[in-house]
């Protein structure tokens, strides 16, 4: 401990300066301790639910980012505009930005995090490196030097030796980020690599380190006081990722025994120490096949895994940087902290799997979340998911007394939860867990990309589920005669249908028989239905003598339909008229594949073009996604400019074949 002249810090009124389902998080364990809730949102969130459930809330600007959620000017004006006394940033950029709290420092208010000197000595990778080195923390090697030339970074690249990762030195959460294998695909990737570091965190300076191969990535939660006082909280296991970004987090990690929790926990302390940190941290570590551990960062922040940490603990991290912000001391110490059973989360994403997870936004048509699981949102049926902010939507966690109790729950949790009208990334998640790499606690870094075609394989009951949503486009039929259960005296037909599943035209033919079930003909196979109940959101039938069930909701010609946890979209294209085959740019038109923001024009009209040059790029969800040619030829034109937003399928660039 210090000494007795720290100053306690009261504050009654706590602004959030983010969104979604951590700023209702925030507000929670604020109220619990008698403290009021301020939002902030954009002119994409006016009706969003975490405005809607705070005691105020106030508007920072348009839509974009770097117009709301990153104005600093107007964030600490909505504070003193609603009377609040402390800012917590959540766990976005403004969390590390060292900028930030001390403008709320300069006007009064408490920052709910560390002090500015310990977020810019952290938040610059360089910088934090050099400090963990001095501090006999083992650093991976690389290059984190002045010198940002195109020609220095190569050869710096050639010096560590390839595989290298490119960094940004502000960055987190898998922006500014590039995993390169060779000299020739460099240049690209660096280039690639600072312009969404400079979209991102408004700085392009990147550093290099050597790429551990299949390491598991580890990282240690840690808190200090103003009092001196410094803990962790064990460790986390957040090695599934796809674009260098968690996907799946758990606690505690399967590869960390006792002994090196131990030994990992005593060097992240010493770090906290040494820096005389207040408030939340995460040091995150890559650990290799052989138990050795290096330092990569540290964040200085909460993080988005930190229920599972709160699960085994039964420790409130919210509370504690609450009052930690307040000058209290914290209320455990080293040795009281226990561990209790096994607790796994996964972030369920906006987002196309199979299409390299390609962030979606529009409305969810229903959503409802499952019992038995923790499920952290803001979300309700209707609520519309803008393309401007990142694609995490929700956060699902289990706890349990052992790994595999964790793991079953969470697989049947998320069967139960329902998030229809936008692709997500639930199926793939579940393909995730049930994966004997992942249920035998083998996954590292390379977990996603080793076993993609797997965990992305094809529906094996594809033609049951096909046939399942062609019955129910007949029964929801507003003009089908009304469903009833038991034998039926009137002769019917077979009827004709066509509908659209995972991009693929499927025809059928339908008949409702005498003994009152329905006969399904799919590609000369027939599949016989009995139907016990059908409810306006839910079917439960009979299908070869296995009672089964399944979740839907029709609107119009679009069918959302989940069964057995796998939700998929189907539609009606009966009585569409032919449509143009989809031609991927074959056509000479580039359009865009998502939602977003043009943020660079690769080329110019005139220009000589081969198939997959790179010709524009768009940033959606916080990530940018590099749109190329289709076919060899001539740029023709150019449709957008940069910084515009386009929609999705907007012609963006037209090449004519020379």
């Amino acid at each position: 401990m210090r000494n007795g002249s720290v100053q306690h810090r009261p504050f009654f009124k706590v602004l959030v300066a983010n969104r979604g389902e951590i700023a209702l998080r925030v507000m929670r364990s604020a109220r619990r301790l008698g403290l009021g809730v301020v939002a902030v949102y954009s002119d994409a969130d006016r009706d969003a639910l975490h405005v809607r459930q705070a005691d105020q809330a106030v508007r920072i600007g348009e839509a974009l980012p770097a117009q709301s959620y990153l104005n600093i000017p107007a964030i600490i004006a909505a504070a003193k505009a609603s009377g609040a006394d402390a800012v917590h940033p959540g766990y976005g950029f403004l969390a590390e930005n060292e900028a930030f709290a001390q403008a709320c420092k300069d006007a009064g208010l408490v920052f709910i995090g560390p002090s500015p000197q310990a977020i810019e000595a952290m938040g610059n990778k360089a910088g934090a490196k050099e400090i963990m080195k001095k501090a006999g923390v083992p650093i991976v090697p690389g290059y984190q030097g002045v010198d940002q030339s195109d020609e220095v970074m190569l050869a710096e690249a050639n010096k560590i030796g390839f595989p290298v990762m490119i960094k940004a030195v502000a960055g987190g959460g898998g922006r500014g980020m590039r995993l390169v294998t060779n000299a020739v695909s460099f240049p690209d990737a660096l280039r690639s690599a600072r312009s969404e570091a400079k979209a991102a965190f408004g700085d392009p300076t990147v550093i290099l380190e050597r790429a551990i191969q299949n390491p598991r990535h580890i990282e240690i939660q840690v808190f200090g006081d103003a009092h001196g006082n410094a803990i962790h909280l064990g460790e986390r296991d957040c090695s599934v990722q796809r674009r260098h970004q968690k996907l799946i987090e758990e606690a505690p990690s399967p590869a960390v025994t006792p002994e090196l929790r131990a030994k990992m926990g005593e060097v992240a302390v010493a770090a906290v120490k040494a820096l005389r940190y207040e408030g939340a941290g995460t040091l995150e570590f890559l650990l290799d096949e052989s138990g050795a551990f290096y330092f990569m960062e540290m964040n200085t922040r909460l993080q988005v895994e930190h229920p599972v940490t709160e699960a085994i603990t039964g420790l409130d991290l919210v509370e504690l940087q609450l009052r930690v912000a307040r000058g209290e001391l914290l209320p455990v110490k080293q040795q009281d902290i226990r561990f209790f059973g096994h607790a796994i989360e996964v972030r369920l994403c906006s987002e196309d799997a199979a299409h390299d997870f390609m962030p979606q936004s529009g409305r969810i048509a229903r959503w409802q979340v499952p019992e038995g699981v923790r499920v952290e949102h803001a979300l309700q049926s209707g609520t519309e998911i803008p393309p401007f902010y990142d694609s995490m939507i929700a956060k699902v966690i289990s706890h349990g007394a052992r790994r595999e109790e964790a793991r079953s729950r969470l697989i049947c949790g998320l069967e139960q939860l329902t998030a229809f009208g936008v692709t997500t990334n639930q199926a793939f998640l579940m393909s995730c867990l049930r994966h004997p790499g992942f249920a035998g606690a083998e996954a590292t870094t390379a977990f996603i990309g080793a076993h993609c075609h797997e965990l992305l394989a094809p529906r094996k009951n594809g033609a049951f589920d096909t046939a399942l949503a062609g019955l129910l486009f007949y029964v929801t039929n507003p003009h089908a005669p009304p469903w009833r259960a038991g034998r039926s005296l009137a002769a019917t037909f077979p009827l004709p249908a066509k509908i659209e599943l995972d991009g693929h035209m499927h025809e059928l033919e339908i008949t409702r028989e005498r003994d009152g079930g329905y006969m399904v003909v799919l590609d000369s196979q027939s599949h016989k239905f009995e139907i016990d109940q059908l409810d306006p959101d839910a079917i439960r039938f009979r299908h070869n003598g296995l009672m089964d069930a399944a979740k839907f909701l029709r609107d119009g010609d679009r069918l959302y339909l989940q069964h057995r946890g796998v939700p998929f979209a189907v539609t009606d294209l009966t009585l569409a008229p032919p449509k143009a085959a989809a031609t991927n740019g074959g056509d000479g038109k580039v359009r865009a594949a998502m939602n977003g923001r043009v943020v660079a024009v690769l080329v110019k009209p005139g220009d000589r073009v081969t198939t997959g040059q790179p010709v524009m790029t768009l940033e959606a969800m916080k990530m940018e996604h590099v749109h190329k040619a289709g076919i060899d030829g001539v740029v023709a034109a150019i449709d957008v400019a940069e910084g515009e937003q386009v929609t999705t399928g907007k012609i963006v660039v037209e090449i004519e074949a020379r």
